[in-house]
């Protein structure tokens, strides 16, 4: 069995790590390549960095920045933040990341995913995806999962420049519909940001997240909700998700990294310790 993943996750600033609660309200939580340095040293097994503002500024990550970052740490870590052409995409990997995230920009053009897989690889390109659960139109089609649950009157929807509030709106796409093409196009994982829970720490959207894993069969990370260790138990034994994401849980010291891969072994996961 393959050891599931701890990916501490850091929105990113200009330079400053913040942290909202459902994309909107944040704070500043500290400096990013101390925090990086410090989830290293913790026993993070990767680390996910966002320039959360660069898409909706129509910018890219600093690459400087991205040279910080992999000059201080020795384990892997993804880059995410406005990379809108292959070309950017492989300087921010010759810049010293391992991944590289595309979120706003797959969706504004979606043949990009198709031109950093053949260009980096697959196992280079991850997608991020913010799906909100929302209602359905009274008009619309009722929405039944593999389980064979009674119909719902929400769907999960995918929304793109999440890290402004000002400019967050919906991208017009379903998110079981959006994976399934991200992943025909060559991504290799998918990190699917629950933008319902996001913040809110009562606990992964283990139904949606369920939803999304029997369809695709590349690597999935779960994101937003974790409040708890037994959270991350949860969404690992249900949703068999290769990695859990976590933020403000991790910065604001609830849960600290080596107690809860200790817990998690306990439990029978399989995790780096």
């Amino acid at each position: 069995m393959l050891a599931r993943r701890i990916i501490p996750c850091l929105d990113v600033k200009d330079g400053k790590v913040v942290k909202g609660v459902q994309f909107v309200g944040h704070e500043v939580l500290g400096d990013a390549v101390d925090m990086a340095l410090r989830y290293r040293d913790e026993g993070a097994d990767e680390l996910v960095l966002y320039d959360i503002t660069a898409s909706s500024e129509g910018r890219t990550v600093d690459y400087n920045w991205v040279r910080d970052i992999a000059r201080a740490l020795d384990i892997p870590f993804c880059v995410a933040g406005g990379i809108r052409s292959a070309e950017q995409a492989v300087k921010c990997l010759n810049s010293g990341a391992d991944k590289v995230s595309i979120n706003s920009p797959a969706l504004e053009r979606p043949d990009l995913i198709n031109e950093l897989a053949e260009m980096a690889g697959s196992q280079c390109v991850v997608v991020g995806v913010d799906s909100r659960e929302l209602p359905l139109p009274k008009s619309g089609n009722r929405f039944s999962d593999t389980e064979g649950q009674p119909a719902l009157n929400s769907d999960y929807y995918v929304h793109q420049y999440s890290g402004d509030p000002d400019k967050i709106r919906a991208a017009g796409r379903r998110t079981l519909d959006w994976v399934v093409e991200a992943a025909e196009r060559g991504a290799g994982e998918i990190v699917l940001n629950c933008m319902n829970q996001d913040g809110v720490r009562k606990g992964y959207d283990i139904r949606q997240l369920r939803l999304v894993r029997d369809l695709i069969d590349i690597p999935l990370v779960a994101s937003g909700g974790a409040g708890a260790p037994e959270h991350f138990t949860e969404v690992f034994d249900q949703a068999d998700v290769s990695g859990a994401l976590a933020a403000s849980v991790f910065h604001k010291k609830i849960i600290h990294i080596p107690d809860l891969k200790r817990d998690l072994q306990k439990a029978g996961i399989a995790v780096r310790i």
